[in-house]
This record gives C-alpha cells, structure tokens and sequence, in this order.
C-alpha cells in the first residue's frame, strides 16, 4: 500500500457512504483498508480491500487477529481511525412479526461486529498513536420508527457502546491507564441516497406498511448524496480539537 502515516478501516466500502468515504480519505492522503462482502471497486495504490461478512464472527475475527492486528501496530502510523459504516435494514415488519434468527443477523452485523472491532482496534493500537473511531449512526439511533424496530435497536445499543468507550478511555481504572488523543463519533448523516434507502422505498405498502416515508423522501428530492454528507467524519478523524465523544447530526 501507499506511504501514508494516517490508515483509516472502513467497513461497508463497496457501496454509499463508505465508498465516498474511502475515496475521499485516498484523495487526501490516507492509507484506507476496506472491509466489505462485496468488492469495492477502489482503484488506487493506498486501498487495500479485505472481503468479510461482517454477519460472520468467526470470520471477522480471524480477519482481525490475521490481518488488522498486524496492521494497525506496524509503527509508521501516526493516527488510526475505525468508521463503523456497513449496516443492514431488516426486515421492515411490526415487532409482533419479529423473527429471531433474522434478528440475531441483524444485531451481529449492525451491532455486535461493530462493537468487537471498536474494541479490538482500540486495544491493539499503539498507545502513542492517535485514534478516532467513528459510528455512522441514525436518527433511528434516538427515535422509534414503526417497522424498524429491529434497526432502530441495533443503532441505539451501538450508539450507546461508543459513548461506553469513550467514558472507559478517560477512566483512571482503564487497565493501563487512560488512553490519551483517542475519541469516539456518533454521526448520523441524514436521509442519504443509498442501497438501505433504495431496498426501504421499493417494498410495497403491503409488504412494509410504515414505508410511505422512504417513498416521499425520493419523490420529493429530500435525499442527500453520499459524498456530500461525509465531511464532518473525514474533518473528526483528523483533528485534534474534541471531546472524547462528540455526536452530531448532518446539517445540525
């Protein structure tokens, strides 16, 4: 890969947010690793794609252990950043209609991978280096939506974990003390124009009730592109003036 001292892990890189992340990273000087099922299509000297389920643990874990462990403590880097970006909608039902396995795949992916490599990437970065993880949210993250309830549960709970982290890295009691120029960011960038979107709009009303909204929000040109919501993160995991944890919403 490229002669970058700052590398940033991108999970979902293959599509919407995390695609113009990454390529806005690359384009400013960064070292990016992309984790995704499905192939980027990034072409440049400083991306370096990693395939992985992120529905799947053990492999997850294994790319963990195997390749960003390795990664993350080569010492040229001066700053790591982790974007939690990939995500899944669910099943667009009533809780009534809740069916458990669908749920626990969805809680792995949106909540329970996030949340390992939050902790993994935090443990196993060394303690000189600076790091920034950030948790694309969602304004599901803080308000109930009939029909997502299972997504708006995976949000919250990630939501909270970061908010978690942030608090265990000012903490005294941390085993090896508090970790210094380390900060964590909720970010909900809006109603984005991307595959989640396009899959909630396209069901029925039969099928998905409560979807009248991602319908309207099409129709009415209420959606924003991916590269334009993604400033906030990319200016977060370069700075250095913030608290340990900082929420914010796309366009306040």
């Amino acid at each position: 890969m490229g002669c970058s001292d700052r590398l940033a892990i991108v999970t979902g890189t293959s599509s919407g947010i995390g695609a113009a992340l990454a390529n806005a990273l690359l384009t400013d000087g960064w070292t990016v690793v992309g984790l995704a099922r499905r192939e980027a299509g990034i072409d440049h000297p400083s991306y370096r794609h990693v395939a992985v389920d992120l529905g799947d643990l053990d492999a997850l874990k294994r790319v963990a252990e195997n390749d960003l462990g390795t990664l993350v403590t080569d010492n040229r880097w001066t700053r790591v950043a982790l974007v939690n970006n990939a995500a899944i909608s669910g099943g667009k039902q009533g809780l009534e209609d809740t069916d458990p396995d669908e749920l626990a795949h969805l809680l792995i992916v949106n909540t329970v991978s996030p949340i390992y490599l939050m902790g993994f990437i935090t443990g196993t970065v060394l303690p000189a280096v600076a790091l920034r993880v950030v948790n694309i949210s969602s304004g599901a993250a803080v308000r109930a939506f009939p029909g997502l309830g299972d997504y708006c549960t995976s949000k919250a709970a990630l939501r909270m974990a970061g908010m978690v982290l942030a608090e265990e890295l000012t903490s005294e009691l941390r085993p090896g003390g508090r970790r210094v120029n380390a900060a964590v960011f909720s970010y909900e960038p809006g109603v984005v124009d991307t595959p989640m979107q396009t899959a909630s709009r396209s069901s029925s009303l039969e099928e998905f009730p409560w979807g009248q909204p991602f319908k309207d929000f099409k129709e009415q040109g209420l959606l924003e592109q991916p590269g334009d919501v993604i400033g906030e993160v990319v200016d977060f995991i370069s700075g250095d003036d913030q608290d340990t944890f900082v929420e914010k919403r796309f366009g306040g």
